[in-house]
């Protein structure tokens, strides 16, 4: 048996799979909620994570029965970019900024006028955003000094849950590419971003390969899983490389779009496509030797939550949904961004805001729910635009996450890319994908590509139905951004 463990933003979750990569059991343990003490703030506590992951580990083994002996080996995903600091002895310095931060746009200018924009693009193949890791350190460096002072180690979330399971710094390729320090064309570490930016490489972790082998359970590890001293550990994969690889998404011309928390639209290819405007994310792959493109809606799923909290918290998704599909396509001609905390893809504005357009006496709240499914679906269709321009190939465009699975917002995701979209017999997302990268890495499978075919197989497709619709509502839904950009401005 094999374990994944998924580390995310509302919760950490384990996946138990067989060598034949059937599901034997899965549990889930919710975080605390996210801190955003000012607007645009997003904080967590590393601590919380490391109680959820032992509470999930826990939860699966005793629905599966299993004893930590028969557990062969560990995989680990999670929320990319979060930013844990550590001190010499391995101690929490502050709580993690995550990726959901949008504060350090002041450092990110500072980063790009010292190294320059295109230098930058060149060197990680992604320009200075909020959300990414070493702009989140450079804030701390500038507000919180005597905190920076004490910095010995920098991690990201899965791999402080590594460090506190085997006692191991280490961290993968594609996690890794989130950072902005590592140079993603020849998948090493920049020495050049790390010295401008003043962090010493000793900060940094190993790098490893997605399904290497990099740390095994320790006895303090064991000690507070249940799982066996000595059980191996992949690298694994941040949760968007993790759950393309639960997803098979390997080879140029796959495509998935996940909604989550966030929503992402990523794609495979087999060498750094570079974006000089920097509007999509270029990373190495969890996949050794490919790399993969994607872009992203910070707040996807986030949407949907949000306006049940606010507005309807005594009705639960299903009902919701219900109440969606009484509206038409196009929601009569109510729009919605979904700029909660701000926009990476293709706006690159953590300044920009969430709105409805176009609300008149007549639209009922199905209409506004239904606006919110299709406003996700929208945002992410931007991406897609960007892959026609930089000549990605889309062949074949998978659901995965919260979009995947209610038939409401598959059908939209359909009308909106404006081609069939799959769903699969099992997505179990990015924990599955780990999972998969440690059974590579011990040699259950010989290849990342030998695991996605012997474990990954499409259930259904679905074609788009309203396809007319949704491409002009998507001509209107352009439009929306500059204006509110202008309003934000004035």
């Amino acid at each position: 048996m094999i374990l994944g463990i998924d580390v995310g933003t509302g919760g950490t979750r384990a996946v138990l799979i067989d060598r034949q990569g059937s599901i034997l059991a899965s549990h889930a343990s919710e975080h605390a909620p996210v801190r955003s003490e000012h607007i645009g703030w997003a904080e967590q506590d590393p601590q919380d994570w490391w109680r959820a992951t032992r509470e999930a580990i826990a939860g699966v083994m005793a629905a599966s029965e299993s004893a930590g002996a028969e557990i062969e080996a560990v995989g680990l995903t999670g929320q990319m970019h979060g930013c844990v600091m550590l001190d010499a002895d391995g101690e929490v310095l502050r709580s993690a900024l995550i990726w959901a931060d949008q504060r350090t746009q002041p450092q990110c200018d500072w980063l790009t006028e010292k190294i320059g924009f295109e230098r930058l693009i060149e060197l990680t193949c992604n320009p200075a955003l909020p959300n990414f890791t070493l702009t989140k350190l450079l804030w701390v460096r500038d507000h919180q000094p005597e905190i920076f002072a004490r910095i010995a180690h920098v991690l990201c979330p899965k791999d402080y849950v590594r460090y506190r399971l085997t006692g191991e710094f280490a961290m993968d390729m594609q996690e890794a590419s989130g950072t902005l320090l590592l140079d993603v064309t020849n998948r090493r570490w920049s020495p050049e971003v790390a010295e401008a930016a003043g962090i010493p490489m000793e900060w940094l972790p190993r790098l490893f390969e997605g399904p290497e082998i990099c740390a095994r359970i320790s006895t303090e590890g064991a000690a507070a899983t249940g799982l066996a001293q000595g059980t191996p550990v992949a690298a694994g994969a941040g949760d968007q490389g993790a759950g393309a690889v639960g997803m098979g998404i390997l080879s140029p011309g796959s495509v998935s779009a996940t909604i989550g928390t966030s929503g992402v639209v990523f794609a495979a290819t087999d060498a750094p496509t570079k974006d000089r405007l920097g509007r999509l994310h270029t990373f190495c792959h969890a996949a050794p030797g490919r790399w993969h493109v994607m872009g992203v809606t910070n707040g996807a799923g986030l949407s949907l939550r949000y306006f049940r909290d606010t507005f309807a918290p005594e009705i639960d998704y299903q009902k919701l949904s219900l109440e969606a599909a009484t509206a038409p396509p196009g929601s009569d001609g109510l729009l919605w961004v979904p700029y909660l905390f701000g926009e990476r893809t293709p706006h690159l504005d953590p300044n920009a805001r969430a709105a409805f357009i176009g609300i008149t006496a007549s639209h009922t709240r199905g209409h506004f729910i239904r606006a919110v499914l299709e406003g996700v679906a929208l945002s992410l269709r931007d991406t897609f635009t960007l892959f026609h321009e930089l000549g990605v190939p889309i062949k074949a465009i998978r659901l995965g996450g919260g979009g995947a699975r209610g038939p409401l917002w598959r059908q939209i995701q359909a009308d909106v890319y404006g081609q069939p979209v799959e769903l699969l017999e099992a997505e179990e997302g990015g924990a599955f994908g780990a999972a998969l990268l440690a059974g590579t890495g011990i040699g259950v499978w010989p290849t990342v590509d030998a695991a996605c075919a012997a474990t990954i197989r499409v259930a259904q497709t679905i074609p788009p139905q309203n396809a007319e619709a949704m491409n002009a509502a998507y001509h209107q839904y352009r439009k929306i951004y500059p204006a509110l950009r202008t309003i934000a401005k004035a």
